[in-house]
């Protein structure tokens, strides 16, 4: 390691005003990135920002169908907690099966979302549950939040605060995981909502990241059934293609892994 400034902020808006200030700062959230790349002295931050102690960035709370989960909340808090499983399992299956469990009480969903790796889980859920991400300084539609592999509508000093979304009527996600790292190969959310209006993100596949599924949306929408995935073409066009898999390859994990998520 070498030399770093460490700050532990207290509240989300000290950790913004410190970040702020610092020449090149970085937020510590659960550190399953920063810390390796740090480690690998890929990063040199000046300064590290320590959220850990934020208590107003953690915490879940369920007002009817509206979910709020604070940005500091680890993966494990929001596969067991019993109130949001009743409302939307499918976010809670999904944080269930992130990494192992030192990954699951340690990584947190805006961790996730800020760093919006390729393979990560969690986007895919933001995406397709139409999630609002809250920053400490405004409100952005996931829609508009993700911008591309590692990139997301974050300013440099913007911190999420939190993640809030409408439960679905409907919801599910399929993962294929890679063996070794437990990333998505391909993984796929589907929600319906109340208004029968269908929502898929495909994580894992394409070389840009999470994304929506138009031909996946459509199917869904005329018949909410896994045999109406049959007659989607997925195209391999701008998937990745690597040692664990290539493109078509890819392409039919997200057919398999839609199918999955519905049932």
């Amino acid at each position: 390691m070498y030399e770093t400034n460490f700050h532990k902020a207290a509240t989300a808006q000290e950790a913004a005003a410190l970040l702020n200030t610092s020449e090149d700062g970085k937020i510590l959230a659960g550190g399953q990135t920063l810390i390796p790349t740090m480690k690998q002295r890929l990063a040199d931050p000046t300064d590290v920002i320590d959220l850990s102690g934020a208590a107003d960035l953690r915490g879940i709370t369920i007002a009817g169908d509206q979910v709020t989960i604070g940005a500091m909340t680890p993966h494990a808090e929001v596969a067991g907690h019993a109130a949001l499983a009743a409302l939307c399992p499918s976010i809670c299956k999904l944080a269930a099966n992130i990494g192992d469990p030192a990954v699951r009480h340690r990584g947190t969903i805006g961790g996730s979302l800020a760093n919006n790796d390729p393979a990560a889980d969690y986007p895919a859920a933001a995406l397709a549950l139409n999630a609002r991400i809250h920053t400490t300084s405004r409100e952005i539609a996931a829609d508009d939040f993700f911008e591309g592999m590692f990139t997301t509508a974050l300013e440099e000093d913007e911190i999420i605060t939190a993640i809030s979304f409408t439960a679905p009527a409907k919801g599910g996600y399929g993962k294929f995981p890679n063996p070794a790292s437990r990333y998505a190969m391909a993984g796929v959310f589907v929600a319906k909502s109340a208004d029968g209006s269908v929502r898929v993100a495909v994580t894992g596949a394409s070389e840009d990241g999470v994304y929506r599924h138009d031909g996946l949306e459509a199917a869904l929408s005329a018949d909410w059934s896994a045999s109406a995935v049959d007659g989607v073409e997925i195209s391999s066009d701008g998937l990745l293609s690597d040692l664990h898999g290539n493109a078509e390859y890819r392409a039919n994990l997200i057919k398999v892994m839609a199918k999955r998520a519905l049932g």
